[in-house]
């Protein structure tokens, strides 16, 4: 049975949360003088309201969470946090729609950075600083951020975490997952804090360093400039922000090894080294591919493939130059890019490199079955076999994934929208990536779609970011049977 009283109440806790974090941003709004100051207090107002009925109606539920309702926790609690987080956004006006206030606010919880705004310059500090914190909240997580929570109600968060947490497993390096919990979030602030510093080292002001900060850490890629990083022309900000954002696809769990001087676990790693080799071939071959095609010098070639490697391979969506103009053979690379994704237990989208790194293992396996049809091979990671069933679930991911992407790009195609823009779109936000491809690449916004595909893609970015079968299970009457 599904403890929907707990449930209730632990996401009226959440909006609470998340009205202080209105409150914070009324306090850029009272900073720069701007009467979004107004639209951060009607919203927190109802936030609050509904938060405090919440938690009032889940009183009395049973103090234990079981792995199934970690599922319908997290699933809820995403949408809540969306729901009541465009409210700043359509209060104000500043995105007078609710399709598109919806769709920006879900693509920042959601770390995918897609937006319908034209003139993001044009919107006041509060606003953007929101738009940012959204991504920052939602990149480790927000149930990651919220175990602390938990205890508060006597339930442990180890149910909650393993429906949240991406990839096909979940590290602990701590028995407690609140302990393990902690260390990540100040691993993942402390990143934050560092990559400000750097920024306004570069030049850049305090607000857009911290906006910009936030992106990057949490891989959602909402600049408070329409023009992107570009806007900056700066090669030092290009260089921070590229290696920053290679940080950030990296295991979470693995920068806490590394910052404990476990230095062997993090270099012997399978993924670690796939992501690494990832990112060099193909900043390598993009680079020598626009070096002899375009009018870039070496250094620039280097550093614009770069960028925009660690951008569409973390998902994070930042754009230094419009990939668009460059050859079509490299739209076909970084597109490979935008599914493969970085690591697991990170704060990236798409397949994630342990996946890859199973696959290609699984397909070597097979050319030697064939020779030796006895034989016994194993799937071996890190120097330990993998199960059968994390082997299936590996195998049923990737298939559902393109399978999904598939009906996805089918469906935006019957919208009337053209088969470059329909799967650019479609990868990007099942993939949590930000710009796609054609008229939805990195010089434009999504403003243009039609409001039926905006809801799907907004839902598609969910899927991605709850890594599918969290929210697909929802959809199983199997899932909300008693027993």
């Amino acid at each position: 049975m599904i403890n929907f009283k707990t449930i209730i109440r632990i996401i009226g806790v959440l909006l609470l949360l998340e009205t202080v974090m209105f409150i914070c941003c009324s306090g850029v709004s009272w900073y720069y003088g701007e009467s979004d100051i107004v639209d951060f207090w009607k919203a927190g107002a109802v936030t609050a309201g509904a938060g405090l009925l919440l938690a009032a109606l889940g009183k009395g539920g049973e103090r234990q969470l079981t792995r199934r309702d970690g599922y319908v926790l997290v699933s809820f609690a995403w949408i809540a946090f969306s729901l009541f987080g465009m409210l700043p956004f359509y209060i104000g006006g500043h995105i007078p729609d609710i399709t598109n206030a919806f769709f920006e606010t879900m693509s920042g919880f959601s770390s995918t950075g897609a937006t319908i705004l034209d003139n993001i310059e044009s919107l006041p500090h509060g606003i953007l600083f929101w738009r940012s914190m959204t991504q920052w909240i939602g990149g480790l997580g927000i149930i990651m951020f919220t175990i602390a929570v938990l205890p508060i109600f006597g339930v442990s968060g180890l149910q909650v975490f393993a429906a949240e947490a991406s990839g096909p497993t979940h590290d602990k390096v701590h028995p407690r997952i609140g302990i393990t919990a902690k260390w990540i979030w100040s691993i993942y602030a402390g990143i934050t804090g560092l990559l400000v510093v750097l920024l306004m080292i570069g030049g850049m002001g305090w607000f857009d360093s911290i906006c910009h900060a936030f992106a990057t850490t949490g891989t959602g890629g909402f600049s408070t400039k329409q023009a992107s990083v570009a806007y900056y022309n700066s090669p030092y900000i290009e260089y921070v922000i590229s290696i920053f954002m290679f940080i950030s696809g990296i295991n979470f769990t693995l920068l806490l090894l590394f910052v404990n001087r476990k230095f062997g676990k993090c270099i012997s790693n399978a993924e670690l080294k796939w992501y690494f080799w990832s990112v060099v071939s193909f900043t390598a071959v993009i680079a020598t591919t626009l070096y002899y095609t375009s009018p870039m010098n070496a250094e620039e070639s280097f550093r614009k493939s770069l960028f925009q490697v660690t951008s569409l391979h973390t998902s994070t969506g930042f754009a230094t130059d419009d990939y668009m103009l460059w050859p079509p053979v490299l739209w076909g690379l970084l597109t490979i890019i935008m599914i493969m994704g970085a690591c697991a237990g990170s704060t990236t989208g798409g397949l994630k490199c342990i996946r890859m790194v199973i696959l290609t293992k699984v397909s070597r396996n097979e050319f030697k079955h064939i020779i030796h049809p006895n034989a016994i091979l194993p799937v071996r990671i890190n120097k330990q076999v993998l199960s059968s069933s994390t082997v299936s679930t590996v195998l049923a991911f990737c298939f559902i994934y393109l399978v999904i992407i598939i009906i996805s790009t089918l469906l935006m195609m019957a919208m009337g929208i053209g088969f470059e823009e329909s799967i650019g779109c479609v990868i990007s936000s099942i993939g949590n990536m930000g710009p796609g491809l054609g008229e939805c690449g990195p010089a434009y916004s999504w403003s243009a779609l039609p409001i039926a595909a905006k809801w799907l893609l907004a839902f598609l970015m969910l899927l991605g970011r709850l890594e599918l079968f969290t929210v697909l299970l929802l959809f199983n009457p199997e899932f909300w049977k008693r027993n």
